[in-house]
């Protein structure tokens, strides 16, 4: 299967309308990531805690990413913390029956 997924979870400390007002702008910014397809934005006010599950055309579009200037921005933000960064394969034909997002 191509493609990689990653999942990012993290908490942050202030209050979903500062951390909105932050993380919006970045909006952008990933969408104009090399070989990003797509990314959901994740919130669970009541635990404090948010992330994304991203689709990469690849692995090494994946690792760019983390290793890259707009994770760093993310990572070292002083309201977040906690990260938990995951990359799975995509199960092709199961997700397909399930009607996933992938290709």
């Amino acid at each position: 299967m191509s493609g990689t997924l990653l999942q990012i979870n993290f908490k942050f400390n202030v209050p979903r309308a500062d951390y909105e007002q932050a993380v919006s702008p970045l909006a952008g910014e990933y969408a104009k990531l090399a070989g990003l397809q797509w990314k959901i934005w994740l919130m669970n006010e009541s635990d404090n805690e948010a992330g994304g599950i991203m689709m990469f055309k690849d692995e090494a579009s994946a690792k760019a990413y983390v290793k890259g200037p707009l994770a760093a921005k993310v990572t070292g933000h002083p309201a977040l913390s906690d990260f938990s960064v995951k990359t799975f394969e995509v199960m092709k034909a199961e997700t397909a029956i399930t009607r996933g997002p992938v290709k």
